[in-house]
């Protein structure tokens, strides 16, 4: 869950932009309710607070579909369908009201420019802002509104808040497309490992494969007419057997070793993509590649619990090599009730594998910081 970390702050985004649009749309949808404090009529009131509620209730839905990229597609469509209707109907019924006093529907269409860039590619956003001040005014003749009034609100206003709008949404797409960059990274890494591997089996192989298919063969052929030449055909398939086996152990081997410092620097860079301030101190020259492998472990575990199990500011990675002891330290703040300790699962599991070789596994918690501290002797 690096992943995990990377979404938890994507939420928080996503969160802080959809309160961003709601108020900045939210605040012209106030105006239209000045109209309806206005308006002497009763049943004109109660229509108009129809309308509006029902058209704030269909913005807020296509205002949340906007920051909801996984939305599905049909669902996103009937909001979008559900707004239209909902300005549609919103004319008949704020329209009226207050007529004469107050520019109502303008200030209602003046939200509607302002989610234009929520809806619409610049092209046929300018469109639409033509069609909404045409309604506008429209429905000012009708309420007997002056047509300036209505024009400066709906037009002037609303660009002012579609541009603030078109800045939100910008910014909202430039984090979702950094998300899938680090995404298809993350992807293209796992697939060139996987070519690697492909080809440095084949080349391990494809050769001693190949030769063994032959002699095998040939030994089939001479087995009838040549026992003693079979039998060295044979023998040698063998060794080329067990040598091509051999490569292979020792490939695999290879990928199996672990270099620590870039251990410690590949988790360090995952807090810090994580939100998370890191301070890295890697080891003094290099250990044994036991003790590496070790300690490895518990660094991937420790880093798991800061994402997992914390809200860190801050993490320190630390190891150091004195009178025969290398000792791993990792403390971040942040951390929570529900966090690990020493008898959850994944810590009981590195005690356990760092036993044999006399090495142990403490944590603790103290004023919210979260301390692991993993020892392990090695040779001078």
């Amino acid at each position: 869950m690096t992943v995990e970390a990377a979404d938890r702050r994507l939420r928080r985004a996503r969160h802080l932009t959809l309160a961003s649009l709601a108020t900045n749309l939210g605040a012209t949808l106030l105006l239209p309710g000045v109209g309806l404090a206005r308006e002497p009529d009763p049943v004109r009131v109660g229509l108009g607070a129809v309308g509006l509620l029902a058209f704030v209730a269909a913005q807020a839905g296509v205002v949340h579909a906007a920051v909801t990229p996984w939305l599905a597609g049909d669902r996103r469509r009937r909001r979008h369908a559900a707004l239209a209707v909902a300005t549609l109907l919103s004319v008949p019924l704020v329209g009226p009201v207050a007529a004469g006093t107050w520019p109502t529907w303008a200030w209602l269409g003046a939200s509607l420019v302002g989610m234009l860039p929520l809806l619409f590619r610049p092209a046929t956003a300018t469109v639409a802002m033509a069609a909404m001040l045409v309604v506008s005014v429209v429905v000012a003749g009708w309420a007997g509104v002056p047509v300036r009034h209505a024009l400066l609100v709906t037009g002037g206003v609303g660009l002012g808040v579609a541009a603030v709008t078109w800045v939100q949404v910008w910014f909202w797409d430039l984090l979702i497309e950094a998300r899938q960059g680090q995404a298809a990274r993350a992807r293209l890494a796992a697939a060139e490992e996987r070519l690697r591997f492909a080809r440095d089996v084949h080349d391990l192989l494809g050769h001693d494969l190949t030769v063994i298919a032959l002699k095998a063969e040939l030994a089939a052929r001479l087995a009838p007419v040549d026992a003693g030449r079979a039998g060295r055909e044979a023998a040698e398939v063998q060794r080329l057997a067990g040598s091509a086996l051999h490569r292979v152990r020792a490939a695999v081997h290879g990928y199996r070793t672990v270099d620590l410092a870039e251990q410690v620097a590949a988790v360090g860079e995952v807090l810090r993509t994580s939100g998370v301030r890191c301070t890295v101190v890697p080891p003094d020259g290099d250990l044994p590649a036991a003790v590496a492998a070790d300690l490895a472990a518990v660094l991937r575990e420790a880093g798991t619990n800061v994402l997992r199990h914390s809200r860190a500011d801050w993490c320190r990675i630390e190891i150091t090599r004195e009178d025969g002891l290398v000792t791993m330290t990792v403390r971040n703040d942040g951390a929570r009730g529900d966090g690990p300790d020493e008898r959850s699962g994944g810590l009981r599991g590195l005690a356990d594998r760092l036993a044999p070789a006399g090495g142990t596994v403490r944590t603790r918690t103290q004023d919210g910081v979260f301390s692991l501290v993993a020892t392990l002797p090695v040779r001078s």
